[in-house]
């Protein structure tokens, strides 16, 4: 006798009859050796934070420098030194942790500017940069204004540099 299809049969070779969905299949776990800290740890300096700080807020018009007095001058004193660097990352203060880092600044800016405008400026900039370049979140920037340019005062370094009003030569070292 031939065989004689079930129903069942049936219902399996029916063209209309939609066809059951699999049930999905969980994500495969990542294995405990693919982290990057079993290969080996990124360990990010300080002095790199603060460069990569102090160049994004030299980035926003209405900065005129960084630093309190005392820092700016001794930093051009260090700068006029035979092979010393000048400190790009001079009046900012990072800290900076295996995932984070917070940053304060203090800056000299421009009369005129709106302070909290610029604040908010040199803040997202710094974050920006910062995060982009070393992978670290910024938690907080904060920013203390302590001073302003005013447009007819010479700027620290410049005093320094104009000779002697009574005629007489520079010492040279």
């Amino acid at each position: 006798m031939p065989d004689t299809p079930t129903p069942a049969d049936l219902q399996k070779n029916d063209p209309h009859r939609p066809t059951p969905t699999p049930a999905p299949r969980p994500a495969p776990a990542p294995a405990a050796a693919t982290h990057s800290a079993d290969r080996g740890r990124t360990v990010i300096a300080v002095s790199v934070v603060e460069k990569i700080a102090g160049m994004a807020a030299r980035e926003v018009t209405g900065i005129h420098a960084l630093g309190s007095g005392l820092a700016r001058t001794f930093g051009a004193m260090r700068d006029r030194v035979p092979g010393g660097r000048s400190s790009v990352g001079r009046g900012i203060k990072a800290e900076v942790g295996e995932k984070q880092t917070a940053i304060d600044i203090a800056l000299v800016v421009e009369y005129g500017v709106v302070i909290p405008r610029l604040a908010t400026q040199v803040r997202e900039n710094i974050i920006a940069a910062v995060e982009r370049t070393t992978g670290l979140e910024v938690v907080e920037v904060n920013i203390a204004v302590n001073d302003v340019h005013l447009p007819d005062e010479p700027d620290e370094d410049e005093e320094e540099d104009e000779p002697a009003s009574s005629g007489q030569r520079r010492r040279l070292q």
